[in-house]
């Protein structure tokens, strides 16, 4: 970016407000994820050494289905965040910039819709 953009204070990098709340949500998703890898520990040591049935039943238990979907989901809205913002950073491209963003936002709820809906699988019919 030219020098002379940068330090003029009158010129305008987007909204402060969703920046704003992009920050809040990649912090809270980070500590989230704190929870969650805690969770996840304690779910493959638990399933460590058992057989299929075991763990069927295991992630078939609500509470274990629930977590970890949420899990899932927690996961990819803070990779689309962070990738958000290495998109912004790094692309200069407007119509290069418009389709990476756009390839990380179905990416990212690809993602999710497939590990949530594999976690219904396995708890909803084995």
């Amino acid at each position: 970016m030219d020098k002379s953009v940068i330090s003029n204070p009158k010129s305008h990098y987007g909204s402060g407000k969703l920046a704003t709340r992009h920050f809040i949500t990649q912090r809270l998703t980070g500590a989230l994820g704190i929870a969650f890898t805690i969770f996840f520990i304690w779910l493959v040591v638990r399933l460590a050494g058992a057989d299929r049935a075991e763990m069927l039943a295991v992630i078939g238990n609500p509470f274990v289905a629930i977590v970890t979907a949420l899990l899932v989901i927690n996961v990819c809205v803070h990779m689309r965040i962070g990738m958000q913002e290495v998109i912004e950073d790094y692309i200069d491209d407007p119509r290069l910039h418009s389709l990476t963003m756009l390839l990380n936002n179905f990416f990212c709820l690809a993602i999710a819709v497939i590990g949530v809906l594999a976690i219904a699988k396995i708890a909803l019919w084995g």
